[in-house]
């Protein structure tokens, strides 16, 4: 079963990026900024397993598309930061109908079977994470 969700969650994903037109991890990208705020292209490089290179491409891409904009470090100006500045307005869309569905039934659940879920889902996601960081140090 649990193969079984997580790849109907990369498929939704993957579905979502080409209905709002993004490449799947320009999709993640965008996401990535809207979750954790403005980051430097290179700790955005880390969070997605890419190389400074390609996420500077990528970075264009979100910035020519009006998504994401850069922003000089005023005492360093080497140094930029990228932040979400809009998201796709067809993605609000999509994503309602799955976060609706996923929030009744954890609404349902009583406090104890909450503490699991995200127990669960904090695991997962450090463990999701350590893996990506991890291949991405294989390939340097």
């Amino acid at each position: 079963m649990y193969r079984e969700y997580l790849a109907a969650l990369v498929l939704f994903h993957q579905s979502a990026a080409q209905a709002v037109g993004l490449g799947p991890t320009d999709y993640q990208a965008l996401n990535l900024l809207e979750l954790r705020g403005p980051q430097t292209p290179g700790a955005l490089a880390t969070g997605l397993g890419l190389t400074t290179g390609a996420t500077t491409r990528l970075v264009d891409r979100l910035v020519s598309a009006g998504y994401v904009e850069r922003t000089m470090n005023t005492s360093d100006r080497r140094k930029i930061t990228v932040a979400a500045v809009a998201t796709p307005p067809a993605l609000t869309g999509l994503l309602a109908g799955v976060r609706a569905s996923i929030g009744a039934y954890v609404s349902g659940l009583d406090r104890n079977q909450q503490a699991v879920l995200q127990g669960y889902w904090q695991a997962a996601t450090t463990g999701y994470a350590d893996a990506v960081a991890d291949l991405a140090a294989r390939r340097h």
